[in-house]
């Protein structure tokens, strides 16, 4: 395979990724359910959904846990997504596959 058809693969590859993340999304939710957060496979937040129960004016550091913990996990489900992604394209790849 000469180098200007390997280019014009991992160019096409590269655009099918971008294609496939921007149509995914991911969703996490934490706390046994009261917050929920959904992202894009370009980690862009879409929605964040909150239980009435966890808005506690009194202990707001509960809620930002949360948050946290809910936006981390969605990150690392993206992440996840994209390592499959890459993985099954590494066949493709001479020398990866």
């Amino acid at each position: 395979m000469n180098i200007r058809q390997l280019m014009k693969q991992a160019q096409q590859m590269q655009e099918q990724l971008q294609k496939d993340l921007a149509d995914t999304v991911v969703e996490a939710t934490v706390g046994g359910g009261v917050v929920t957060v959904k992202m894009s496979g370009q980690k862009q937040v879409l929605a964040v959904e909150l239980d009435p129960e966890v808005i506690d004016p009194e202990d707001p550091e509960i809620l930002q846990d949360l948050l946290v913990a809910a936006f981390n996990e969605a990150g690392r489900k993206v992440d996840d997504h994209l390592g499959e992604k890459l993985g099954g394209m590494a066949p493709g790849i001479p020398g990866l596959g």
